[in-house]
């Protein structure tokens, strides 16, 4: 059986290149992760996430619980098998979309019951359901069950941190599956002590990982840029860094900088769904605006995508005004393939000893 191990190959000030070894391959970092909700990357194949050059995907024990049920992706041979991808796959905990998506909710030192956003049925979610949902769903790395607050309300992440740390331990105790990885979560807010007792105490419990939560969901850059210091200077550099939730150019290249490996968002997918482009220097083009409607560039005239090397910016504008399906594809293969690459080049930069060069003009010229 594959042990989880981590390989840093090359360092640049705090930002690393490293290897994650997994049972379903190696993870060359800094990664990132496309979002599969519901067991798919919206609107694209996992053919076509091979062929931009994904290496991992996320998947949400949450929403799979709640449709088509863990029990019943487990029958089918788990997630790998059943949504065809033969790569590395993370789920996490569920336990930011029971807080942030469920209708109703009350949490216990035990764990939270929560009204379902479907239909309205009652659930509980206990670390040891959320690790026994995770183990069914067979993702290469799983999530403590965690509870992520407001950022700013001190009162509440002090509550918050309590059971997260809680939940970490009986997480840990209630994961019986060697060929998955389980990480610990770091909450905190925005309170600089409050992050540095939460990597002491979750550094100390011995995960073969860590993932920073609780960050981009309220606090400015500078606070979250400054709570990943404050972590990152506690968790131990021999194990990978996974900030969760996090997509922009700008933020990918802050992260690195301050040591962060793995990163995942709906970004890409959600900007494509509002007709949005990314572009590598961190600007978006609506690609709904008349000034398209005869362009005959590609999105990105520097982008080595499928969509960049294939189509105009007139023919994808056309599509999203006749409201055809392939604009959601074209769209979410191109900007996948911005951040994607993003995090190769860093990886390059890193292994060449010139990163922080290249960030400063990737930071100078948008980044974000």
């Amino acid at each position: 059986m594959t042990t989880f191990t981590f390989e840093i190959v090359a360092t640049d000030g705090h930002a690393r290149a490293g290897v994650f070894h997994t049972p379903h391959g190696d993870l060359l970092t800094p990664v990132f992760a496309p979002v599969g909700t519901q067991a798919t990357v919206k609107a694209v194949t996992p053919a076509q996430l091979e062929a931009l050059g994904a290496s991992l995907v996320l998947a949400n024990t949450y929403h799979l619980y709640l449709r088509p049920g863990d029990d019943l992706v487990a029958e089918m041979g788990g997630l790998h098998a059943f949504m065809q991808w033969p790569h590395p796959m993370l789920t996490d905990s569920g336990g930011f979309q029971v807080f942030s998506l469920a209708k109703i909710r009350e949490i216990d030192a035990d764990g939270v019951t929560f009204r379902s956003h479907l239909d309205g049925s009652v659930h509980r979610f206990t670390p040891e359901k959320s690790i026994a949902i995770q183990e069914n769903l067979g993702a290469d790395i799983i999530m403590a069950l965690d509870e992520c607050p407001p950022p700013h309300d001190r009162a509440y992440n002090e509550e918050a941190l309590a059971r997260t740390h809680a939940w970490a331990e009986r997480s840990l105790q209630a994961h019986t599956r060697r060929d998955q990885a389980l990480f610990g979560i770091v909450q905190g807010g925005v309170f600089p002590d409050l992050r540095e007792q939460s990597a002491e105490f979750i550094a100390s419990l011995g995960f073969p990982g860590h993932a920073i939560g609780g960050l981009s969901v309220g606090e400015t850059k500078e606070e979250m840029y400054a709570m990943i210091e404050v972590v990152n200077a506690v968790l131990p550099p021999e194990k990978p860094r996974y900030l969760m939730g996090v997509g922009t150019p700008q933020d990918l290249i802050e992260a690195v900088r301050r040591g962060v490996d793995i990163f995942d968002c709906v970004l890409p997918t959600r900007l494509a769904r509002h007709h949005a482009a990314m572009l590598q220097n961190g600007g978006r083009l609506n690609m709904r605006r008349n000034e398209f409607a005869r362009d005959p560039r590609p999105i990105d005239e520097t982008c080595t995508c499928y969509t960049c090397q294939h189509f105009s910016r007139a023919y994808i504008r056309h599509l999203i005004i006749a409201k055809e399906m392939l604009a959601a594809t074209l769209l979410s293969i191109h900007n996948l393939h911005t951040l994607v690459q993003l995090a190769k080049a860093m990886r390059q930069a890193i292994i060449a000893g010139r990163f922080e060069a290249w960030a400063a003009v990737q930071l100078q010229t948008g980044g974000g």
